[in-house]
């Protein structure tokens, strides 16, 4: 399941997860950080839900499943928030946790939910994820992202 957060700022481990937000005008810059591809992914859903609720202490009220079929990392990570963004427009449902694994062919993510209702909100819902200066890639210390999220 994703980590906790942390300081960006400081010198990370190659062992270390974590993510974080920077809110801008109109929208919220979400960085995240793991060891792998699947955990950095799961790390930018948590803080981009972070970035408008509060769902420490929020038990789940279900399980979804997503899959994604296997595209570059940038889709990969693009696709998946939009999920997420569907799924909170569509269904009410905020992920409280996520696990997200490598499968033949793809990307296999685990979402405990409940409902918008059941959670505290503290921002804007977003509303979109920007294509401009998202990526997602390995470097010295495991995996890292940034993408923009509208608000």
């Amino acid at each position: 399941m994703v980590g906790d957060t942390g300081d960006y700022g400081q010198a990370r481990r190659p062992d270390a997860s974590g993510h974080r937000a920077v809110a801008q005008e109109d929208d919220v810059r979400v960085e995240a950080w793991a060891a792998s591809r699947e955990n950095c992914l799961a790390e930018a859903v948590a803080a981009m839900v972070e970035c408008f609720a509060d769902v420490s202490g929020v038990r789940p009220t279900g399980v979804g499943r997503i899959r994604l079929d296997e595209a570059s990392d940038d889709d990969l990570l693009a696709s998946l928030l939009d999920e997420i963004l569907y799924r909170l427009e569509v269904y009410g449902q905020v992920p409280v946790d996520v696990e997200a694994d490598e499968a033949e062919g793809g990307l296999d993510v685990r979402l405990a939910v409940a409902g918008l209702t059941d959670v505290r909100v503290t921002g804007p819902v977003p509303t979109d994820v920007a294509w401009e200066e998202l990526r997602i890639g390995p470097g010295p210390y495991g995996w890292s992202c940034s993408v923009t999220i509208d608000g």
